[in-house]
């Protein structure tokens, strides 16, 4: 299954790189595809990229229709689900 998740936006890294926070878990991602997003923004990532960026209200309503779906964002982040 291929999930596009939200995720907030804790560092910027050089060479259009971000790391952000997936449900607890730390990743690095680029930001190749998504012009100004900054440290607090969330976006949507797939792959490794940010697709989007994404309001806090509607960041929240996705990341709880995950949690009530039973969905494991860290283990989707590491790789484990």
């Amino acid at each position: 299954m291929c999930l596009a998740i939200p995720a907030r936006i804790v560092e910027k890294l050089d060479g259009g790189a971000a790391r952000v926070d997936l449900g607890g878990v730390r990743k690095e991602i680029s930001l190749a595809l998504v012009d100004d997003a900054g440290i607090g923004d969330y976006v949507i990532v797939h792959v490794g990229y940010a697709l989007s960026k994404l309001d806090p209200e509607e960041a929240a309503k996705t990341l709880a229709l995950f949690e009530a779906s039973g969905l494991d964002l860290a283990a989707i982040a590491e790789g484990n689900a």
